[in-house]
């Protein structure tokens, strides 16, 4: 089984313009989420880009690099222009790795791979981590996912699934605690596709459901494609959304080395 990563990077950010270049131990952030894609299994690491100046650094750290539109809806649609681009096959299996992400464990790169390549009903594969509290139910950033007795995807959402309706109504339908008795699972959002997925995603109109939650996987489940699901072997640390985040992330790495 062999399998390709893509890593899409934007410089553009309302949070956090060039954030793929911000400096973290004295590299660019992006080398450092193409060095832990660099040590998974990974036949073939690309970074996808639409600004120069990205494209620019990683070919200096000797990056094979992909420019891509800058006028992309989402970052599904980036994807299929690379594998479209580059000349992918329709059944080979490509794993999206966020620019964001320098302390991505390589393993579950790994684990998202094989994982589609060992469920022939799957079009992509995705993880999850359990749900530790009742803050994280209830809160609507984090994402909620509930399988079938094989992992795969029934559904996804930003509300909490399923509702634990008697511990609900035993506490006047305000939760202060997490009801035991279900395995609550947040999705991590690492994904392995298989490229026919991306071929047929791009040409799929936005679902209602999909722009109702707003989550782009809900789109796949809408028209029938099948999402594994596995927790992770190895929670990933969380990616840098902001300057504070790279801050706190300077501090842990300095501490640690």
């Amino acid at each position: 089984m062999s399998f390709s990563i893509i890593i899409p990077a934007r410089y553009a950010s309302s949070r956090f313009p060039g954030k793929p270049l911000a400096q973290l131990a004295g590299k660019p952030m992006l080398q450092h989420v193409y060095e832990r894609a660099c040590q998974s299994e990974a036949k073939r690491v690309v970074i996808a880009t639409d600004d120069p100046r990205i494209a620019e650094a990683a070919k200096a750290f000797d990056a094979e690099v992909c420019m891509t539109r800058d006028d992309h809806p989402s970052g599904t649609d980036r994807l299929q222009e690379v594998v479209k681009t580059l000349g992918f096959y329709a059944d080979d299996i490509v794993v999206n790795v966020q620019g964001d992400e320098p302390m991505i464990p390589p393993r579950i790169i790994n684990q998202v791979a094989h994982n589609l390549a060992a469920v022939p009903e799957a079009s992509i594969a995705t993880l999850s981590e359990p749900i530790e509290s009742v803050e994280a139910l209830l809160n609507p950033n984090v994402v909620k996912v509930v399988t079938d007795s094989r992992g795969m995807a029934l559904y996804f959402s930003r509300a909490p699934i399923p509702w634990p309706r008697d511990a609900a109504l035993a506490h006047g339908e305000k939760l202060d605690h997490l009801p035991t008795g279900f395995n609550w699972q947040r999705h991590i959002g690492l994904y392995a596709y298989r490229v026919k997925l991306l071929n047929d995603f791009v040409a799929w109109p936005a679902a209602a459901v999909e722009q109702t939650e707003c989550l782009e996987q809900l789109r796949a489940l809408y028209n029938g494609a099948g999402i594994h699901v596995e927790e992770a072997l190895e929670a990933p640390p969380a990616g840098v959304d902001t300057p504070e985040d790279l801050a706190r992330l300077q501090q842990l790495l300095g501490a640690t080395e």
